[in-house]
Formats: C-alpha cells, sequence, structure tokens
C-alpha cells in the first residue's frame, strides 16, 4: 500500500523555507507556503553559496538558473585595512560545483518559480500568529492544518515559540550592509581586516557590490537587516583605514545595520508534526557565508527523511541526527572567523605573515582547509 501523500505548511519564504517546499513538492507532498510579506523579496543583497548548498540547488534542477544569475568566484583576498595591501590570495576555483555570488533576491525568485511550477502553492501576506504540535497553523487570514509543519522563519521565529531554550546574547559586535556601483569589480570576495573590526566585499550581478562591515563595540542595535544608519557612522568606524578602503565605504549611502547575537543550537528541533530548519533552529554568525547553505542542506534532508520514513516523528529524529552536529561545527566554525578578522598587536602581525607564505606556497589551502564543510553532499 502505497504511503498518502503528506500536506506540509512552511512558515516563511525565504531561502531556506522556499527550498523545502521545493524538495518537499519535488517528492510528492502538497506544499503551501506561508509568508508574512506582501511581495517576495529579500532584504539584503548578497550571498554566497558555496558548493555544498549549491549541490542541494543542482540536485533540484537550477543549476542553469543559478549558473545565469551568479558570479563564480575566483578566490579570496585577505586585506590589511589600514595599510590597503593585500595580505594574500586563496584559490577558489578547484572545487566543483562552483562557489558563486548571488545577489539574495535573485535566488529567491529562482527558487519562488521552480517551487511554483512544481506546484507549491505559496501565499503573501499572510502573518502567523501561532503554530501547535498538532500541525495548526493559525495566521490572520485563517487556520491551516498540515501533516508537517516547517518553521523556516528565521531568527525572529514564530514557530519556534513552541520550543523552550535560552536566550540569544549580544555578541559585542554590530554589523552593516550596503550595496554600491562597481562594474570593473573582480570575482574576488575581499576580507578587510583590521584591529576589532573588518569589511567583506564581493560582486554581484549587474555591476554591483555586496557590503558587509562588521565593529566590536559595547553598544548594539536591534537584530534584523531592516534598521537604517547614518552612513557617516560606518565611515567613522574605519575613519584610520586606508584610503583606497575608504574610498569604497564613501560609496554606501543607506546602509542596514543590525546588532549581532548568539544563538544556542536548540536542543529539540520538532515537537509533535512541527520541525524547524535555518535559522530558525541554530542561527549562525555571518563569518563563513553558511547561513543559507546551512538551510538550503536541512531543508534537502529534512524532506528526503519525510519521504523516506513511516511516521513523522521518526523522519524529525533521522533528521536532527544527520544535522545537529554539522551545524554546530559550523558555527563554532564562524565563531572562530570572528576572532580571527579582528586582530590586532604582535598577533596580527604573526597571523599576516603566516597568511603570505600559506598564500604564497598553497593557493588552494583556504578551501581545502574547508573540505569538511565544501565538500559534503547531502544528496548522495
Amino acid at each position: 500500500m502505497s504511503k498518502p501523500r503528506q500536506t506540509v505548511a512552511i512558515v516563511g519564504a525565504g531561502i531556506g523555507g522556499l527550498t523545502a517546499a521545493l524538495a518537499f513538492a519535488r517528492n510528492g507532498a502538497e506544499v503551501f507556503v506561508l509568508e508574512q510579506a506582501s511581495e517576495l523579496k529579500e532584504i539584503g543583497a548578497g550571498i554566497q553559496i558555496t558548493p555544498n548548498g549549491a549541490r542541494v540547488l543542482n540536485a533540484l534542477g537550477l543549476a542553469d538558473d543559478c549558473a545565469a544569475e551568479s558570479i563564480v568566484a575566483q578566490g579570496v583576498q585577505p586585506m590589511d585595512a589600514i595599510t590597503g595591501q593585500p595580505v594574500t590570495r586563496f584559490d577558489l576555483t578547484t572545487k566543483s560545483p562552483a562557489y558563486r555570488f548571488f545577489h539574495r533576491a535573485s535566488l529567491v525568485t529562482i527558487l519562488a518559480d521552480a517551487a511554483k511550477k512544481a506546484g507549491v502553492h505559496i501565499s503573501l501576506g499572510q502573518r502567523v500568529c501561532a503554530v501547535t504540535a498538532d500541525g495548526t497553523v493559525v495566521t490572520d487570514a485563517g487556520t491551516l492544518h498540515a501533516d508537517i509543519v516547517v518553521g523556516a522563519d528565521g531568527i525572529h521565529s514564530v514557530t519556534r515559540d513552541l520550543f523552550a531554550g535560552p536566550k540569544a546574547e549580544f555578541t559585542g559586535q554590530v554589523a552593516w550592509r550596503g550595496v554600491i556601483v562597481a562594474p570593473d569589480a573582480p570575482a574576488i570576495a575581499h576580507i578587510w581586516m583590521a584591529p576589532k573590526r573588518h569589511v567583506v566585499t564581493y560582486p554581484l550581478k549587474g555591476g554591483l557590490l555586496n557590503v558587509v562591515a562588521v565593529q566590536e563595540r559595547t553598544d548594539w542595535a536591534a537584530e534584523g537587516w531592516d534598521h537604517m544608519d547614518d552612513p557617516t557612522n560606518l565611515q567613522s568606524a574605519f575613519s584610520d583605514c586606508a584610503p583606497n578602503f575608504q574610498e569604497i565605504l564613501a560609496q554606501v549611502e543607506t546602509p542596514s545595520l543590525w546588532g549581532l547575537f548568539r544563538h544556542p543550537v536548540a536542543q529539540v528541533w520538532s515537537k509533535g508534526r512541527v520541525v524547524l530548519l535555518g535559522d530558525a533552529a541554530h542561527p549562525t554568525l555571518p563569518f563563513l557565508a553558511q547561513g543559507a547553505n546551512m538551510a538550503i542542506e536541512d531543508a534537502f534532508v529534512l524532506a528526503h527523511c519525510c519521504a523516506a520514513h513511516a511516521s513523522v516523528q521518526s523522519a524529525f529524529r533521522h533528521y536532527q541526527q544527520l544535522r545537529r552536529d554539522r551545524v554546530i561545527r559550523a558555527i563554532s566554525a564562524a565563531n572562530a572567523n570572528a576572532k580571527n578578522y579582528h586582530l590586532s598587536g604582535l598577533k596580527r602581525s604573526v597571523t599576516f605573515a603566516g597568511l603570505k607564505t600559506l598564500g604564497a606556497v598553497a593557493p588552494s589551502a583556504f578551501i581545502n582547509r574547508l573540505s569538511w564543510l565544501y565538500d559534503y553532499d547531502v544528496t548522495r
């Protein structure tokens, strides 16, 4: 006797939620996506899809669309922001599939279009008020019952309210995000490092440059990307840096500002018919470019487990077993980068000397050091 068709309600139409919607639909489920925004768009700009995330997108049939809407990354170049000079350069071209730079809105559009073609029902302007363990989702427009409810609603997750857990803690860091016009920017991620702060820049389709700046400080900003800040605050945070670097920051006209908080990884990712993925289960700091990639991996594994297991509860248990240790390792690596990018004094000098040597003798060392992350294939 064949397994009855599952109904799946997904809370949130971000990258993780839409990937889950497509993966569940590909496995034969009837999928409903509930999104509180009135239109599908992504706040913020750039996103890096690393080879581990790209394998999932390729397995879902999106390889050609992703290639058309992204830039293939050629390398990563640590920079001394004080002098404006390169420290070294590491090659990113040795892995397959390619490491890519996307505009977030482009990737959301690719996923949403594919999900709709696969029969997914996407409802916009649907604010979720509550989720119960029996699979009931209450919105401001009505009630939906599903066999499986997926909380893909990010760091401010309503779905996560079902799960008791410790509060997030401010890291002592804030971040700015902005985009500037830079048609001649090379296909390289630059990491501009200064004591207690750093900036990452990389190009996007359409002649744009994504800019994310981080500063250590005691006063904090609220979480989220929708808090606009005065661009002079960003510029003054790096006022002692090199002129060529300050020229980039001077072009950021409307930076968004948010506080960086450390969230403990949820001990339990499911309750009854409800399960979490991505930032709702395990938010990560933006120092390894893995927030979206971990959500993409989660989505594929969750859909596969739910198709393969006879019961929802056994599927959820297997999903968490497969995912939790990996995301904890990725989060730990991101936390380490937060320190390594902000070194000062003797540690900074010694680290830069070591990076120069490594880049000269082993230009693939950067990506090889992360082979545990990039070579992982959840689709196998």
